[in-house]
């Protein structure tokens, strides 16, 4: 779908640059272009017969490609390529991006960064293609460019170019990675780099349960403008259970997945703890086992006492009842 958004002419001064196009600035403005913007600036109505077009929705590049803003008009039968005077320009700034006039390029005012990378369909020239080449795309070129054409008449619309990067493969690790308990607190980290615009996280785990409230994410441009994203996720660790990871990009509709799940290795007890429950089994039941012995001989050293005790007892009532009755006896 394209679309001829028009850019309404400002009141202008008599000044011949109150409102100048770069060129005129410069002052290499060709004849025609003069006349048309003096007329302008004294205040005459331009009923513009031309019209160009340009997408409406806007063109998405890829960092470090090749990128093409559409730009186009009908030309009469007899149009003649020494009548097209073209200026692509920043937007906002009105910086120039690149200009044409006179069946050649105008670069002398071109804006920095744009040298080298910029360029025409010259070939589609005749056509009424005046679309422009931006190559090798940085994120500083997103923004909106206006195409200006004039002919015999004049018209003017914007394109928008939207920078895009594709993240890397979401990566995810487990911290601590070992001796995890079930209950113990644990970090879930997922890492991608190297995509623009900023991307979108999303977290949930095995069961579908949407953790996205319960993360910390961080998104860092470097020196091109290109964004590392690290989200944590925070859980209470159980058995079994797996996080998955979701990484969007809105623009490219892309979508990266990464997961990590807790197995049972993790969970067991770590070899430190069995060898110390084994050590204590080993101390109570050799505990156990004194105190049965302990037991065992007190028993018998009371059974002893008890049958010497006995013993003691049927002798003196033994001697006592003799010495009785030989007493008797001699009397």
């Amino acid at each position: 779908m394209v679309s001829s958004q028009k850019f309404p002419v400002p009141s202008l001064p008599l000044s011949p640059c109150g409102w100048c196009l770069p060129w005129e600035r410069a002052g290499i403005v060709p004849w025609h272009w003069m006349s048309w913007s003096h007329s302008m600036a004294l205040g005459w109505n331009w009923n513009c017969a031309m019209e160009i077009q340009v997408p409406e929705e806007p063109v998405v590049a890829l960092f470090g490609h090749d990128a093409t803003l559409l730009c186009s008009f009908s030309p009469e039968a007899n149009f003649s390529l020494a009548e097209l005077s073209l200026i692509w320009q920043l937007t906002d700034t009105k910086r120039l991006v690149h200009g044409f006039s006179g069946g050649q390029d105008r670069l002398q005012d071109q804006g920095r960064g744009y040298a080298n990378r910029t360029s025409l369909f010259y070939d589609q020239l005749a056509l009424g293609n005046v679309s422009l080449l931006l190559r090798r795309v940085q994120i500083d070129d997103e923004g909106s460019f206006t195409c200006f054409v004039r002919v015999r008449d004049y018209d003017s619309a914007a394109v928008t170019l939207q920078v895009a990067a594709p993240y890397s493969k979401p990566s995810v690790h487990l911290e601590p990675s070992k001796d995890l308990k079930p209950g113990d607190v644990a970090m879930v980290t997922c890492h991608a780099s190297r995509g623009y615009p900023e991307a979108s996280v999303l977290w949930q785990d095995s069961r579908g349960t949407n953790l996205t409230d319960n993360v910390t994410t961080s998104q860092v441009a470097n020196e091109e403008g290109l964004f590392e994203v690290r989200s944590v996720l925070t859980v209470l660790v159980e058995p079994g259970v797996t996080y998955s990871c979701l990484v969007l990009n809105a623009v490219l509709r892309q979508h990266g997945h990464a997961s990590v799940t807790i197995t049972g290795q993790p969970l067991a007890f770590p070899a430190v703890a069995l060898w110390v429950t084994v050590a204590l089994a080993v101390c109570v039941v050799a505990l156990l086992g004194v105190l049965a012995f302990v037991c065992h001989q007190k028993i018998r050293e009371s059974c002893r006492e008890d049958e010497e005790r006995t013993g003691k007892s049927r002798e003196t009532r033994m001697d006592g009842g003799g010495g009785t009755c030989w007493g008797t006896l001699g009397e």
